[in-house]
């Protein structure tokens, strides 16, 4: 008798288990739901009210496990970034995650904190990026599509973080500089958070002389200007 009460007390156990993980399972698809369809209606704000250009720049607080040391490391909220396209009647952002690839514009919004962004503009972009300047900006990120993420920046083209995507690609289409490049050892490297995760990805090897472009960097270029921020 008590080996049957210990059996069922333990299979009410795993029943109550099971429904909290349902419950919060659904709470995340519901969650994720909205999130998406938020970012839907911020893109058709986006396409009928600021005429998103290609070659935007939209930028995010990425919820990934780095993106709190980056912030702290570089003193900006914006940790990840991205090149807005437009292809056929649709708009993507091309993004270096694991690996490059181009994500839809609402995607890529709702999987932001609480679905905010920020997009800014290469100033006279009509004329700083022509049909030609174009051309040469996708077939140069196409040199990327499916290259893994860069977890430990290093300047090469072997792997490629968000940031420096954006940087060569521009620079190497259009000759433009947006950021200015800076040394690992310039960012404040003094918060516990982001000394675990250099720990982490250098273990004490830390390449402080490595040169890096920051999201920050990109995000205060005085050659942008602001398109729309949520």
């Amino acid at each position: 008798m008590i080996y049957t009460m210990k059996k069922t007390i333990t299979l009410c156990g795993f029943i109550m288990l099971l429904f909290i993980a349902v419950l919060y399972a659904n709470k995340n698809y519901f969650k994720s739901n909205t999130q998406l369809a938020n970012a839907r209606t911020e893109v058709k704000i986006l396409i009928d009210k600021y005429a998103l250009q290609n070659g935007d720049l939209i930028f995010q607080t990425s919820l990934s496990s780095q993106s709190k040391a980056i912030q702290l490391a570089t003193k900006s909220k914006y940790s990840h970034c991205g090149l807005i396209y437009k292809e056929g009647n649709d708009f993507f952002v091309f993004e270096a995650v694991q690996p490059v690839k181009r994500t839809p514009l609402d995607e890529w919004i709702a999987r932001g904190q609480a679905g905010k962004y920020v997009i800014k503009r290469r100033k006279n972009a009509n004329k700083a990026i022509t049909p030609s300047i174009l051309i040469k900006m996708r077939k140069e990120g196409n040199k990327f599509i499916g290259k893994k993420y860069d977890l430990t920046f290093e300047w090469s083209d072997d792997k490629i973080y968000c940031s420096e995507l954006i940087w060569k690609i521009y620079k190497r289409a259009t000759g433009i500089e947006i950021g200015k490049l800076q040394k690992l050892s310039d960012f404040d490297l003094t918060n516990e958070a982001v000394k675990k995760k250099m720990q982490e990805r250098y273990g004490d090897k830390i390449p402080k002389g490595e040169i890096v472009i920051s999201p920050a960097a990109i995000f205060d270029s005085k050659l942008l200007i602001l398109v729309r921020a949520n």
